[in-house]
This record gives structure tokens, sequence and C-alpha cells, in this order.
């Protein structure tokens, strides 16, 4: 215990009769350990906010569109439009094991939609109950979403994407006031809650409303879906979940399957999956910025302890002359370089924990996320830390242990 005593005793005056010296020393190990905290945060937190950004519009879905054939099949030439009904839907059910959830999907765009004075052009949508797990509509309190009983009766009712619901109601309450789609009357039974949306197909969902499928058809008169959405049971599995969906279809519409363009379908895991590995990238290469500042700075430090070295010769001869052995002298210049680092790393914590909290209170977070101090922002500071240590006091130290002590005395 004495010899700890001594030991920070000795560091302290130390640090007290070269105040610069130790200031500048510590200030890189400061500067390196809040860029790293900042950077890295700032890396987390805008991976995390990417992924909530990808899910507003649902997990793990597939968005199949009907296209235009580009090849030629069983007799029928290239162009041929497919135009898919409700029934495709079924077919996709039947012969593909793999799918968790499925729902067509009509999307009619240009019908204005009014509120006493109040006109708005939204995407109009037509779906079943599933959708609203799927798609993550989820309706505000107060309010609910489209049942099998508004979809069995045909009924004229809407949920109101929340941009829709400002634009014709405001601040007032929506939920039981009656709107006009074109010319016809529907009773509004939720608005959706508000969401963070980055990727969308045609319109967001807060630019639309959502009513029964049957109720679409029987006003708009259309037999042929815009679009089936699907979520297949295992996410690793979507590719082939995909050429079993493109097989089925094909041998019901007469298409090849192996062609593509007729039908279109956007798989967003794969999407979600380049994202995540950009994401992935980007917080590495701040990591690795940040990481090169604290070597700077761990360079300082060695060459402050070669320095030290040098000035206290005498004194490592004396303690090797009364029997301090080369392991003890090793370990007592490790020992100073760590306490320089850790001194100059802890007020770099809690700097770099300040300006974290300060930049949580900027409005940016749909948009880059809010950086946050996490289990590994603070493993990864540590470990690069901890590394530096040893880097800079290794040479010295053991140009300090491997000093002679005759040297030493005569100097």
């Amino acid at each position: 215990m004495a010899a700890f005593i001594s030991f920070f005793s000795e560091f302290f005056t130390d640090l007290r009769a070269q105040k610069m010296r130790a200031f500048l020393t510590m200030f890189g190990i400061i500067w390196g350990t809040v860029t790293v905290i900042v950077l890295v945060s700032f890396g987390l937190g805008f991976k995390k906010q990417s992924m909530i950004n990808m899910h507003g519009m649902g997990e793990n879905l597939s968005i199949l569109f009907p296209n235009r054939t580009t090849k030629p099949y069983q007799g029928f030439g290239i162009g041929r439009g497919i135009r898919l009904t409700e029934e495709a839907a079924s077919v996709i059910t039947a012969k593909v094991r793999d799918i968790e959830a499925i729902s067509p999907e009509y999307i009619g765009m240009g019908t204005p939609v009014r509120f006493s004075n109040n006109i708005t052009n939204p995407g109009i949508t037509g779906i079943y109950p599933i959708y609203e797990g799927m798609r993550h509509i989820i309706p505000e309190v107060g309010g609910r979403f489209i049942d099998t009983l508004d979809v069995v009766g045909r009924k004229r009712v809407v949920v109101l994407g929340n941009q829709v619901k400002t634009y014709l109601f405001g601040e007032k309450q929506a939920v039981g006031k009656t709107i006009f789609i074109g010319e016809t009357p529907f009773t509004v039974i939720g608005v959706m809650q508000p969401k963070t949306q980055s990727s969308s197909y045609y319109t967001r969902d807060q630019d639309r409303v959502f009513i029964p499928a049957p109720t679409f058809t029987a006003i708009f008169g259309t037999p042929y879906i815009t679009d089936i959405i699907y979520k297949a049971n295992d996410p690793s599995r979507t590719a082939a979940v995909e050429e079993e969906v493109r097989e089925a279809l094909g041998e019901k519409y007469r298409f090849d399957p192996a062609d593509k363009d007729a039908i279109f379908i956007w798989n967003t895991a794969d999407f979600e999956r380049i994202l995540q590995y950009i994401t992935i990238g980007f917080t590495l290469f701040l990591g690795i910025i940040g990481s090169f500042t604290l070597g700077v700075a761990g360079l300082g430090v060695a060459n402050i302890m070669f320095i030290v070295v040098s000035e206290r010769t005498k004194e490592i001869g004396v303690k090797r002359a009364v029997g301090a052995r080369r392991s003890t002298i090793l370990l007592q210049f490790f020992a100073e370089t760590f306490m320089i680092i850790g001194l100059g790393a802890a007020i770099g914590f809690l700097i770099g924990w300040g300006i974290v909290a300060a930049l949580q209170l900027i409005p940016v977070k749909e948009y880059v996320g809010t950086p946050e101090i996490s289990l590994p922002v603070v493993l990864a500071t540590i470990s690069i830390l901890v590394a530096i240590g040893l880097s800079a006091g290794m040479m010295p130290a053991r140009r300090a242990a491997n000093l002679d002590v005759v040297e030493c005395l005569r100097d």
C-alpha cells in the first residue's frame, strides 16, 4: 500500500512541476477520446435511425408489381401486359408454402378527397385488415383500422394518413366525421399514427387514405389489383420464395417465370441488408478516423515518456542501485503512461458525453438519427485507449528498465 501511495504522490508531483507539458500531453488524449466517442456515437445513431426509417414501411416485405413481358412464351409474344386480380394472391398462398402473410392492394391516384372547403388528392388505397400489421399502419387512440365486417359489408369507412387528416381537419377531431372521396361519402374511423418512413411506393402512407378493398372495386369499377405485398416466413429465404412466386404466377398467367420484367418484385429485405452494410461501413469509417486521432495523441505520449525517462535517469540508477528490479522500473513507467492516458480519457469521456447530450437536442433525428453513448461505443473507446497505452508505454518503459546502473549514476 505504501508503494502505491508513493507512486501516486510522485506522479502528481511531477504533473504539478510540469503543468504545461502535462496539459499538452493529456490534451491530445482528451481530444482523441472526444473524437472517438462523438464520431462512433453519431455513426451508431445514424445506423439505428436508418433501420427505423426503413422499417416504417414494414419489415422483410416484398412488393410485387405486374408489368409487361420481355420474352415470348407458349405462343405469346413480347410486350404483353400482365394484369392481376385478387385471385393471384390465392394462387401464391396455395402454391408457395413459406408465405407468412399476403395482401392484394389497390391504389388510385387523382381522385379528390374533400371535407368542407378543404380538398386534397391523396393516394386512395383499397386493402384488407391484414395490411395493418404488414405495413405498420397503426391508428391513433380513439380510432381503429378496417376490420372484417367492413370488408364483408363493403362499408364506406376510411382511415386517414396523418398528413391527410391535418390538411382536411387541422387540429379538429376527425374520427366520426364524413368526408367525400370523389362524390361518395365515407365515415372516418381512424387516423394513422405519425411514423418515420424513408422508403415508399407511389406515395407515403401519411399521404394516403385506406378503404376496404371491396369498396374500392365497387366505387372505381376495376377488377385489377395494383400490387401484392407478401412476407416470407424466413427472411433468409426471400430469394427462393421470389422464384416460387414467379413460377406460380407464370403458370397461371402464361408468362416465362424467368422473365423478371413480367413481374417486378421489390424485395425490401435485400435493400435493408444493403443499407445495413452501408451504415456499418460508415460507422467503422468514423471509428477509424477517431482512432487515427487517438493514435497521433499516443505518439505524443510516447515522446513525452522518452523525455521523462531521460530526465529521471539518475533516479532510475539510484532505484536500481538499492535493489529495484528491471520489472519494477518497467511497471513504473508503464503505470505512469496509463495514468496519463487514463486521466486524459476520463476528462475526454465527460466532454464527449456532454457533446453527445447536446447533439441530442438538435432536431435532425428523422434524417441522421441521434448520437447515443452505448456499451459498444464505450467498449470500442476503451479498447483503442488500451492499445494506445500499450504501444505508447512499451518502448519508453523498456528503455528505462534496460538502462545501465553505472551509466545512470555517472550521469
